[in-house]
């Protein structure tokens, strides 16, 4: 490298002007030869110009025996690539050439852990040759992004959502129901379905175009956010979850006129509530595949929303739902019906067919032979239904996540409290109301004063103040200036509980809670409670909407944020969220439909949780609330519930039952403990375990302990337990199933 210093530039300067000067080339004369050397030798030639070489063409003179084995040596070297240690595919995908052979499959079907969800035939030698190559069917296998992420139920769960849409479980029928409990994944199984649709078949293309999946409107971001995670953007959903009518229509226009192998955006994830308002723009085309979530909100075939999804033109239909499917025989017609129509005939051949012969051999008046028929037919209809159902119990997640503590805790009254249920029991007399086994409005509206009272009194102080039917002059028995503007929790059993289980939690842990009730007057309360101790909480109720739901469920799962408290209207936010940033959840109030329990208290206990969970179920001890678990824990009531309050109470109550929901019972310190007379306590306390092989939970029993402060394993009941209240709790811990001591 030449220095550019001035002072060697100079110098170099002055060497090219000497040599410029020590050679002039020649000058030539108009018709004169050049040059290059002078008669006596001297040459004119440029010094830095080199002489060429003198070549020649002429090839070398060979026999013809060396010639053939010159050419012999050439052609026995085998070709090589130029590049070092390359090993791979050579000329399979040569720019503008047709591979030749057979078609081969997207991803390879012999890979480890590879999950294949079709496989060709296997061909004779004599069949391969006669064998059309370009319409041989290939292997489906999952894309390995996903399978290598299915635990093994989901992939058994996969193949049977494939099998049922791609019609090879059920010949011309092509939808299923998965019915799997809650946190067992079936949003990441749907997406698997999808991703495998959109992108292959073995027909060697897509075996769909498009997919739509209708969700709550509290699981639009939450559906959008799960393919994101999963797909790693190899994917653009269209989530819709607000804006005027011309955008969601110009939106809805746009995804319907997509056309072609690859769509831009394939998948359309919208609300229930949005879809009834836009049916119109999405019934002008065809979707390959339709997911509708918490499906059960389809049980009713003349609602608005069944029969505009009914009308999709759609073959191929998946219905989720994590509740148990109710056994009400209308129920089962509907789903099934929407999922795979015809598979039970019209609905007046289903009645006919099985409906009155289950419902007469189920009737006590039966006799044998009405019995029998209605048996085989109850179980010919099971066996239609299973062909399309598939349903897996979360006791599989005690291999994956932490252990699960459940605990029914009975909470007396405060005196006030029962002062205020005896003195309504003997105004509004509702139990003489009960004619004839039905039950009047005046009786429904007694039940829900009923369980706001359980709550606390502040719920139905307003109606002391009015004297409304039973409450006349109970505001006496307020204490002296008392007001609803400040929460008082001593005047409430459960809500004194509750209190004490917060304090301790937050003075001896990190933990979070999630505070699960169907009244929002009780949110309220919760919310002066906490502004009270200042706890940091947020609240989700229906008044909040759709992208905010999202936002808040997000900050609160973040191990950074400072929110102690998650309120969670059940009745608006109890299906499909996922909150792990907590691991106590407390129910305050039972609902009439365990399936609306069971999802709320789900909701904590899911995939990526990383502590022990408790669960808190708070009954107040001797009164309607205790009736309404037994209710739930019945064995007949998981299969006879139905959602509506009103028809719960008249249809699977008889006129006895009605009357004991009118009681109170104030002796015992839990009347659901005594109806299943467990045989481990003595005198109201655990002394034993149960003799073998006896059965000491009865019908009402799936409580495997039932203790006193001695058997509390939780420190935060023990100290609930000074706060001068009886209890006894159901535990249910997941790591005994595993036989973990």
């Amino acid at each position: 490298r030449r220095s550019l210093a001035p002072s060697q530039l100079a110098k170099r300067k002055a060497g090219d002007e000497e040599e410029e000067e020590a050679w002039r080339p020649p000058t030539v004369s108009e018709g004169q030869k050049p040059v290059s050397e002078t008669e006596s030798g001297e040459c004119y030639r440029s010094p830095f110009r080199k002489p060429l070489a003198q070549l020649t063409n002429r090839p070398h003179c060979l026999d013809s025996s060396q010639h053939e084995a010159f050419i012999r040596s050439i052609l026995s070297k085998p070709f090589k690539v130029p590049i070092p240690n390359y090993k791979g595919p050579l000329g399979l995908r040569a720019l503008g050439i047709k591979r030749a052979g057979l078609r081969s499959p997207l991803h390879d079907p012999f890979e480890e852990g590879a999950l294949v969800l079709y496989e060709p035939p296997l061909l004779s030698a004599h069949d391969q040759l006669k064998i059309d190559k370009d319409k041989a069917p290939v292997h489906v296998v999952v894309d390995p992004i996903l399978s290598r992420v299915l635990r093994p139920h989901q992939r058994e769960g996969v193949k049977f959502l494939w099998d049922c849409v791609t019609s090879r479980r059920i010949p011309g029928s092509h939808g299923c129901i998965m019915a799997d409990e809650m946190g067992l994944g079936k949003t990441l199984q749907c997406i698997t379905l999808m991703w495998t649709l959109l992108r292959q078949s073995p027909d060697c293309k897509p075996e769909i175009e498009k997919a739509m999946v209708v969700s709550p409107s509290s699981l639009v971001r939450n559906w959008y956010n799960e393919v994101e995670k999963w797909l790693g953007g190899r994917i653009q959903p269209l989530a819709i979850d607000g804006g005027s009518k011309e955008e969601i229509d110009r939106k809805l226009v746009g995804f319907m006129n997509q056309r072609g192998l690859r769509v831009p955006s394939p998948i359309l994830i919208i609300s229930y509530e949005t879809f009834r308002l836009h049916a119109e723009a999405l019934q002008k085309g065809s979707v390959g595949l339709v997911i509708c979530d918490e499906g059960h909100r389809l049980k009713n075939s003349e609602n608005q929303t069944y029969q505009a999804l009914n009308s999709l033109n759609t073959p191929r239909r998946v219905l989720i739902s994590g509740t148990p499917i109710q056994n009400d025989l209308l129920e089962y017609f509907s789903l099934v019906h929407f999922v795979n129509s015809g598979i039970l005939g019209t609905a007046q051949e289903f009645k006919r067919h099985f409906e009155i012969p289950i419902l007469k051999g189920r009737d006590a008046d039966a006799s044998e032979a009405e019995r029998h028929k209605g048996e085989e037919r109850l179980k010919e209809l099971i066996s239609i239904v299973n062909r399309c159902l598939i349903r897996r119990t979360s006791d599989i997640l005690s291999k994956y996540l932490p252990v699960k503590i459940e605990q029914v805790v009975c909470c007396r009254l405060t005196p006030l409290q029962a002062e205020l249920y005896k003195n309504f029991l003997k105004q509004a007399k509702p139990v003489e109301e009960l004619k004839e086994g039905k039950i009047s409005v005046s009786s429904l509206s007694s039940i829900t004063s009923l369980k706001k009272l359980c709550n606390h009194p502040a719920l139905i102080h307003d109606k002391c103040v009015e004297e409304e039917e039973g409450f006349m002059g109970a505001l006496d028995l307020f204490p002296a200036g008392y007001s609803t503007k400040s929460v008082e929790p001593q005047l409430s059993g459960k809500m004194l509980v509750l209190d004490y289980i917060l304090a301790v939690t937050k003075s001896t842990s990190n933990d979070k809670v999630v505070l699960v009730s169907n009244y929002t007057q009780t949110l309220d309360l919760f919310e002066k409670l906490c502004r009270n101790r200042r706890y940091l909480y947020v609240r989700l109720d229906g008044t909040m909407s759709i992208k905010k739901r999202a936002k808040i469920v997000e900050r609160f799962n973040s191990p950074s944020s400072p929110e102690f408290i998650f309120m969670l209207s059940s009745k608006a936010g109890g299906c499909g969220l996922n909150l792990i940033g907590a691991n106590r959840l407390v129910m305050f109030d039972p609902d009439w439909n365990p399936a609306n329990d069971e999802q709320a208290m789900a909701r904590v206990w899911r995939d990526g949780q990383k502590k022990t969970c408790y669960i808190y179920r708070l009954l107040s001890t001797g009164t309607i609330e205790e009736k309404i678990f037994q209710r739930q824990t019945h064995k007949k009531a998981l299969s006879s519930c139905v959602v509506d309050e009103e028809q719960d109470v008249e249809r699977h109550f008889s006129l006895g039952e009605l009357k004991e929901l009118f009681t109170l019972n104030e002796t015992t310190p839990s009347d659901t403990h005594d109806k299943i007379k467990c045989r481990r306590c003595v005198n109201g306390h655990q002394v034993r375990p149960p003799p073998e092989g006896s059965d000491c939970t009865s019908d009402l029993s799936q409580w495997n302990h039932c203790a006193d402060k001695r058997g509390l394993q939780d420190s935060v009941l023990k100290a609930a337990w000074d706060a001068a209240v009886t209890f006894t709790f159901h535990h249910h811990s997941h790591e005994e199933q595993r036989g973990i001591p």
